[in-house]
């Protein structure tokens, strides 16, 4: 087999995986993981049971991929638009955390909660996903992704507050006066904003960024 073969094959192989992923990730969003066996998930894909053994070596392997998978589109949202200005870049990283759990309810619980059960491996991946988007968010505050550990752990205090805020808010989907995603946004910029304060006053080193007009109102 030539280069341009292989590259073929593995171009090939790479987007089989990524639909059985996508499949999966649909599946996993209606049906606990449990009630779910590998011959469900084959006839629900159109595939042999034996392709997904091939390409995810079980289930568990299966799932863990696409959890994975969720966190990379979770992090890649919220880590965009690297170009901006600070303040703006720390709204836009809230704003597409927000727009991620929206879109993707199921995926965002299992991100959150840890998954099935207490699997350590699903933990682990919150646990990273958890350290980048306190990273992404200092380096927007600060200009670098590395801080004190007092800093640090202010940021998960805040990044924990987050999710328990988010979970709540995606659960209300279609309660009349539920908050649209610009104002929940807002106000946990606002937070935010409250949490680099006291980290300031707790370590002048790490000087709160100055406020915007759009991040000093959240109803500008």
């Amino acid at each position: 087999m030539n280069n341009s073969q292989q590259r073929g094959t593995t171009e090939r192989s790479q987007v089989r995986r990524a639909e059985l992923i996508a499949t999966g990730r649909k599946l996993f969003a209606d049906t606990s993981y449990d009630a779910l066996s590998m011959d469900d998930i084959a006839k629900q894909a159109g595939v042999a049971k034996g392709l997904i053994y091939y390409y995810f070596k079980s289930k568990r392997g299966y799932y863990l991929a696409i959890v994975e998978d969720s966190v990379n589109e979770l992090v890649a949202r919220a880590g965009g638009d690297t170009d901006q200005p600070n303040a703006e870049r720390v709204r836009r990283t809230i704003d597409g955390y927000l727009h991620y759990a929206e879109q993707h309810q199921a995926a965002y619980r299992t991100i959150v909660t840890g998954g099935v059960g207490s699997d350590a491996e699903v933990l682990a991946i919150r646990d990273a996903v958890r350290a980048e988007l306190v990273a992404t968010i200092a380096e927007g505050a600060y200009g670098h992704r590395a801080v004190p550990p007092l800093a640090r752990l202010a940021l998960i205090g805040w990044l924990s507050g987050v999710e328990g805020t988010t979970l709540e808010w995606i659960g209300t989907e279609g309660e009349p006066e539920r908050p649209d995603r610009p104002v929940l946004g807002a106000l946990l910029v606002r937070q935010l904003r409250a949490t680099l304060s006291v980290i300031e006053e707790f370590l002048p080193q790490c000087p709160a960024p100055p406020a915007t007009p759009e991040t000093a109102d959240p109803r500008g």
